[in-house]
Protein backbone atom coordinates (compact mmCIF):
# COMPACT_ATOMS: atom_id res chain seq x y z
CA UNK A 1 0.00 0.00 0.00
CA UNK A 2 1.25 3.64 -0.52
CA UNK A 3 -0.04 5.02 2.54
CA UNK A 4 1.12 3.68 6.36
CA UNK A 5 -0.83 0.84 7.60
CA UNK A 6 -1.39 2.36 10.92
CA UNK A 7 -2.32 -0.24 12.98
CA UNK A 8 -4.71 -1.14 10.42
CA UNK A 9 -4.66 -4.74 11.33
CA UNK A 10 -4.89 -4.66 15.09
CA UNK A 11 -6.93 -2.09 15.32
CA UNK A 12 -9.69 -3.30 12.73
CA UNK A 13 -9.35 -7.23 15.27
CA UNK A 14 -10.05 -5.12 18.18
CA UNK A 15 -12.61 -3.48 16.80
CA UNK A 16 -14.42 -6.95 14.77
CA UNK A 17 -13.28 -9.29 17.35
CA UNK A 18 -15.31 -11.83 15.52
CA UNK A 19 -12.31 -11.72 12.88
CA UNK A 20 -9.80 -12.94 15.49
CA UNK A 21 -9.15 -16.56 13.91
CA UNK A 22 -10.23 -15.51 10.69
CA UNK A 23 -7.25 -17.08 9.17
CA UNK A 24 -8.77 -20.23 8.75
CA UNK A 25 -12.40 -20.03 9.04
CA UNK A 26 -15.43 -19.18 7.67
CA UNK A 27 -17.16 -18.85 10.94
CA UNK A 28 -18.42 -15.42 10.81
CA UNK A 29 -20.17 -16.37 7.55
CA UNK A 30 -17.89 -13.95 5.38
CA UNK A 31 -15.32 -14.92 2.90
CA UNK A 32 -12.73 -13.53 5.29
CA UNK A 33 -9.05 -15.34 5.52
CA UNK A 34 -9.91 -17.29 2.33
CA UNK A 35 -7.76 -17.61 -0.34
CA UNK A 36 -8.81 -14.29 -2.36
CA UNK A 37 -10.73 -11.30 -2.37
CA UNK A 38 -12.41 -9.97 -5.71
CA UNK A 39 -12.54 -6.08 -5.48
CA UNK A 40 -14.09 -4.79 -8.07
CA UNK A 41 -12.07 -0.91 -9.17
CA UNK A 42 -11.77 1.57 -11.96
CA UNK A 43 -8.78 1.26 -14.38
CA UNK A 44 -9.37 4.37 -16.43
CA UNK A 45 -9.50 7.31 -12.96
CA UNK A 46 -5.92 8.69 -12.79
CA UNK A 47 -5.58 9.58 -8.72
CA UNK A 48 -9.00 7.22 -7.72
CA UNK A 49 -8.97 3.73 -9.80
CA UNK A 50 -5.85 3.74 -12.06
CA UNK A 51 -4.20 0.78 -14.00
CA UNK A 52 -0.85 1.70 -14.75
CA UNK A 53 1.62 0.46 -17.71
CA UNK A 54 3.46 -2.23 -15.84
CA UNK A 55 0.09 -3.77 -14.24
CA UNK A 56 0.14 -2.13 -10.72
CA UNK A 57 -2.83 -0.36 -9.49
CA UNK A 58 -2.75 3.16 -7.67
CA UNK A 59 -5.34 5.61 -6.40
CA UNK A 60 -7.23 6.67 -3.80
CA UNK A 61 -10.05 3.70 -3.87
CA UNK A 62 -7.39 1.14 -4.40
CA UNK A 63 -5.97 2.39 -1.32
CA UNK A 64 -8.91 2.33 0.59
CA UNK A 65 -9.53 -1.06 -0.30
CA UNK A 66 -6.05 -2.57 0.62
CA UNK A 67 -7.10 -1.13 3.66
CA UNK A 68 -10.69 -2.67 4.37
CA UNK A 69 -9.19 -5.56 3.06
CA UNK A 70 -6.06 -6.03 5.65
CA UNK A 71 -8.64 -5.15 8.29
CA UNK A 72 -10.56 -8.37 6.93
CA UNK A 73 -7.65 -10.70 7.42
CA UNK A 74 -5.95 -10.38 3.60
CA UNK A 75 -2.92 -9.55 2.77
CA UNK A 76 -2.13 -7.43 -0.64
CA UNK A 77 -1.48 -10.39 -2.65
CA UNK A 78 -4.52 -11.74 -1.86
CA UNK A 79 -6.12 -8.88 -3.82
CA UNK A 80 -7.60 -9.90 -7.47
CA UNK A 81 -8.58 -6.65 -9.08
CA UNK A 82 -11.75 -6.84 -11.51
CA UNK A 83 -12.47 -4.05 -13.51
CA UNK A 84 -15.61 -2.52 -12.67
CA UNK A 85 -17.22 -0.13 -14.79
CA UNK A 86 -20.43 2.16 -13.98
CA UNK A 87 -23.29 0.06 -15.92
CA UNK A 88 -21.69 -3.52 -14.54
CA UNK A 89 -21.26 -2.66 -10.87
CA UNK A 90 -24.98 -4.00 -9.25
CA UNK A 91 -24.67 -7.23 -11.55
CA UNK A 92 -20.70 -7.86 -10.51
CA UNK A 93 -22.00 -7.90 -7.30
CA UNK A 94 -25.04 -9.66 -7.80
CA UNK A 95 -24.06 -12.65 -9.87
CA UNK A 96 -20.76 -13.11 -7.92
CA UNK A 97 -17.92 -11.70 -10.33
CA UNK A 98 -16.28 -9.33 -6.93
CA UNK A 99 -16.92 -9.89 -3.49
CA UNK A 100 -16.67 -5.65 -2.98
CA UNK A 101 -16.70 -2.14 -5.27
CA UNK A 102 -14.96 0.68 -4.35
CA UNK A 103 -15.11 2.42 -7.91
CA UNK A 104 -16.77 6.01 -6.78
CA UNK A 105 -19.78 4.10 -6.42
CA UNK A 106 -22.15 6.97 -5.10
CA UNK A 107 -25.24 5.85 -2.72
CA UNK A 108 -28.57 5.82 -4.13
CA UNK A 109 -31.93 4.64 -2.73
CA UNK A 110 -32.17 3.10 -6.38
CA UNK A 111 -29.24 1.15 -6.04
CA UNK A 112 -29.66 0.50 -1.78
CA UNK A 113 -32.78 -1.52 -3.63
CA UNK A 114 -30.48 -4.42 -5.74
CA UNK A 115 -27.02 -4.36 -3.39
CA UNK A 116 -25.62 -2.92 0.15
CA UNK A 117 -23.27 -0.46 0.94
CA UNK A 118 -20.91 0.51 3.62
CA UNK A 119 -19.67 4.05 4.43
CA UNK A 120 -19.53 6.80 2.53
CA UNK A 121 -15.88 7.14 2.62
CA UNK A 122 -15.83 10.18 0.63
CA UNK A 123 -18.51 12.82 -0.42
CA UNK A 124 -17.73 14.49 -3.72
CA UNK A 125 -19.81 17.14 -5.74
CA UNK A 126 -20.72 17.00 -9.88
CA UNK A 127 -18.65 19.44 -11.97
CA UNK A 128 -17.75 20.04 -15.64
CA UNK A 129 -14.63 19.36 -17.39
CA UNK A 130 -14.27 21.42 -20.75
CA UNK A 131 -11.03 22.33 -22.95
CA UNK A 132 -8.97 25.35 -21.43
CA UNK A 133 -9.76 27.49 -24.31
CA UNK A 134 -13.36 27.14 -24.32
CA UNK A 135 -14.91 29.94 -22.31
CA UNK A 136 -18.49 29.33 -23.40
CA UNK A 137 -19.21 27.19 -20.22
CA UNK A 138 -19.05 28.90 -16.92
CA UNK A 139 -21.10 26.30 -14.99
CA UNK A 140 -24.27 24.08 -15.49
CA UNK A 141 -26.48 26.75 -16.87
CA UNK A 142 -24.56 26.99 -19.78
CA UNK A 143 -24.85 23.27 -20.86
CA UNK A 144 -28.09 23.96 -23.10
CA UNK A 145 -28.08 22.05 -26.36
CA UNK A 146 -24.37 21.21 -25.71
CA UNK A 147 -23.06 17.95 -25.90
CA UNK A 148 -22.28 16.49 -22.47
CA UNK A 149 -20.20 13.04 -21.91
CA UNK A 150 -20.59 10.51 -19.38
CA UNK A 151 -20.46 7.10 -18.70
CA UNK A 152 -23.01 4.37 -19.13
CA UNK A 153 -25.19 3.50 -15.96
CA UNK A 154 -23.57 6.48 -14.41
CA UNK A 155 -26.20 9.43 -12.41
CA UNK A 156 -24.06 12.41 -14.06
CA UNK A 157 -25.38 12.95 -17.55
CA UNK A 158 -28.75 12.39 -16.70
CA UNK A 159 -29.11 14.72 -14.17
CA UNK A 160 -27.30 17.33 -16.91
CA UNK A 161 -30.22 16.67 -19.40
CA UNK A 162 -32.81 16.76 -16.76
CA UNK A 163 -31.83 20.27 -15.17
CA UNK A 164 -30.00 22.04 -17.53
CA UNK A 165 -30.89 21.09 -20.68
CA UNK A 166 -27.69 19.42 -22.11
CA UNK A 167 -27.58 16.66 -25.06
CA UNK A 168 -25.65 13.67 -23.38
CA UNK A 169 -23.27 11.36 -25.19
CA UNK A 170 -22.40 8.16 -23.15
CA UNK A 171 -19.63 5.71 -23.60
CA UNK A 172 -18.42 2.82 -21.31
CA UNK A 173 -15.19 4.51 -19.63
CA UNK A 174 -14.72 7.96 -19.05
CA UNK A 175 -11.14 7.60 -21.02
CA UNK A 176 -13.18 7.45 -24.01
CA UNK A 177 -15.06 10.64 -22.89
CA UNK A 178 -11.56 12.22 -22.83
CA UNK A 179 -10.78 11.24 -26.33
CA UNK A 180 -13.97 12.90 -27.43
CA UNK A 181 -13.43 15.66 -26.05
CA UNK A 182 -10.29 16.22 -26.80
CA UNK A 183 -11.01 15.27 -30.57
CA UNK A 184 -14.45 18.58 -30.13
CA UNK A 185 -17.03 15.30 -30.33
CA UNK A 186 -18.47 16.80 -27.15
CA UNK A 187 -18.46 20.03 -25.16
CA UNK A 188 -17.93 19.15 -21.56
CA UNK A 189 -17.33 15.95 -19.72
CA UNK A 190 -19.39 15.45 -16.10
CA UNK A 191 -18.84 13.50 -13.60
CA UNK A 192 -17.60 13.92 -9.23
CA UNK A 193 -15.66 17.11 -9.13
CA UNK A 194 -12.50 14.75 -7.79
CA UNK A 195 -12.58 12.46 -10.92
CA UNK A 196 -12.23 15.65 -13.16
CA UNK A 197 -9.29 16.48 -11.44
CA UNK A 198 -7.40 13.50 -12.01
CA UNK A 199 -8.30 13.87 -15.23
CA UNK A 200 -7.07 17.74 -15.87
CA UNK A 201 -3.43 16.62 -13.55
CA UNK A 202 -3.09 14.14 -16.42
CA UNK A 203 -3.01 15.69 -19.50
CA UNK A 204 -1.80 19.23 -18.32
CA UNK A 205 -3.00 22.23 -20.13
CA UNK A 206 -5.73 20.86 -21.68
CA UNK A 207 -8.32 20.82 -19.68
CA UNK A 208 -9.93 23.01 -16.60
CA UNK A 209 -12.40 22.29 -14.37
CA UNK A 210 -15.36 24.47 -14.27
CA UNK A 211 -15.34 24.86 -10.50
CA UNK A 212 -19.14 24.90 -9.83
CA UNK A 213 -20.31 21.86 -8.21
CA UNK A 214 -23.70 21.24 -8.05
CA UNK A 215 -24.65 17.90 -6.28
CA UNK A 216 -23.09 15.66 -3.58
CA UNK A 217 -21.99 12.70 -4.40
CA UNK A 218 -21.89 9.72 -1.36
CA UNK A 219 -19.28 7.13 -2.83
CA UNK A 220 -19.49 3.87 -0.48
CA UNK A 221 -18.26 0.85 -0.31
CA UNK A 222 -20.40 -1.75 -2.93
CA UNK A 223 -21.56 -4.94 -1.11
CA UNK A 224 -23.83 -8.06 -2.13
CA UNK A 225 -27.00 -7.86 -0.46
CA UNK A 226 -27.47 -9.24 2.91
CA UNK A 227 -24.06 -8.98 3.03
CA UNK A 228 -22.22 -10.04 6.61
CA UNK A 229 -19.09 -7.99 6.28
CA UNK A 230 -21.06 -4.36 6.26
CA UNK A 231 -20.67 -3.50 9.75
CA UNK A 232 -17.13 -4.52 9.79
CA UNK A 233 -16.42 -2.32 6.71
CA UNK A 234 -18.32 0.60 8.26
CA UNK A 235 -16.01 0.02 11.66
CA UNK A 236 -12.99 -0.06 8.97
CA UNK A 237 -13.95 3.53 7.44
CA UNK A 238 -14.27 4.71 10.63
CA UNK A 239 -11.31 3.63 11.88
CA UNK A 240 -9.40 5.00 8.76
CA UNK A 241 -10.61 8.74 9.45
CA UNK A 242 -9.34 8.48 13.33
CA UNK A 243 -5.64 6.94 12.49
CA UNK A 244 -4.78 8.99 9.68
CA UNK A 245 -4.86 6.09 6.86
CA UNK A 246 -7.64 7.96 5.13
CA UNK A 247 -6.29 11.46 4.98
CA UNK A 248 -2.85 9.72 3.61
CA UNK A 249 -4.38 8.21 0.88
CA UNK A 250 -6.00 10.63 -0.08
CA UNK A 251 -2.68 13.09 0.02
CA UNK A 252 -0.59 10.02 -1.55
CA UNK A 253 -2.96 10.25 -4.66
CA UNK A 254 -5.01 13.59 -4.95
CA UNK A 255 -2.71 15.51 -3.02
CA UNK A 256 -1.60 17.97 -6.17
CA UNK A 257 -5.08 17.83 -7.46
CA UNK A 258 -6.24 21.52 -6.62
CA UNK A 259 -8.76 20.00 -4.01
CA UNK A 260 -8.21 20.53 -0.41
CA UNK A 261 -9.27 17.35 2.09
CA UNK A 262 -12.26 17.39 3.13
CA UNK A 263 -14.08 16.94 6.67
CA UNK A 264 -14.69 13.27 6.72
CA UNK A 265 -18.15 11.96 6.05
CA UNK A 266 -20.34 10.44 8.69
CA UNK A 267 -20.75 6.85 8.29
CA UNK A 268 -24.80 5.67 7.51
CA UNK A 269 -25.40 2.63 9.25
CA UNK A 270 -28.75 2.17 7.58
Amino acid sequence: MKFTKIAATLGALALTGSLAACGGSDDTGSDAGGDKIKIGIKFDQPGLGFKEADGDYSGFDVDMAEYIAEGLGYDDDQIEWVEAVSANRETFLKDGSVDMILATYSITDERKAEVDFAGPYYVAGQDLLVRADDSSIAGPEDMKGKKICSVTGSTSAQKVKDEYGAVPQEFDSYSKCINALQGGQIDALTTDDIILAGYAEQFPGEFKIVGQPFSEENYGVGLPKGSEDRDKINDLIEKSFEDGAWEEAFNDNLGNSGYELPEPPTVDRY
